[in-house]
């Protein structure tokens, strides 16, 4: 998301993220919820996560979620569909040949999936290749 830095600081917006150093040094200029970590395929602390999910879309209203290759996608993804926000998804660069895990389960309800490799728009006909973040 930090290369997509001149996009997003043109529009309002509040992250959701877990505590780390790196998402740390940007809670003195955003707005920020944190939720715990998160992990792949751990389906435990997804679930715990989901009614701060639901609240935290409630109170925000956003206009569209749009999230990267981390787990919490998964969960922001399909509450953001349920409550009728476009949903976005943006995968990691370092996927170049097949989707991440949260990119496979979240492709067939994002209302736009994006790409950082070419190929991939064979594979997956509904992702969009836009070029690459930096």
């Amino acid at each position: 998301m930090m290369g997509l830095e001149t996009f997003w600081s043109q529009h309002e917006r509040v992250w959701v993220t877990d505590l780390k150093q790196d998402t740390e040094r940007i809670s003195n200029s955003e707005r920020i919820h944190w939720l715990p970590y998160q992990a792949p395929r751990d389906y435990l602390t997804l679930l715990r996560n989901v009614p701060a999910t639901i609240r935290i879309l409630l109170q925000e209203r956003p206009d569209v979620v749009v999230c990267t290759g981390a787990s919490i996608a998964i969960n922001f993804g399909a509450v953001a569909k349920l409550l009728g926000y476009r949903f976005m998804f943006i995968e990691s660069i370092s996927r170049s040949s097949d989707l991440s895990i949260s990119g496979k389960i979240v492709y067939p309800i994002a209302d736009e999936f994006y790409v950082q490799w070419q190929q991939l728009t064979v594979k997956y006909p509904k992702a969009l290749f836009r070029g690459t973040v930096v």
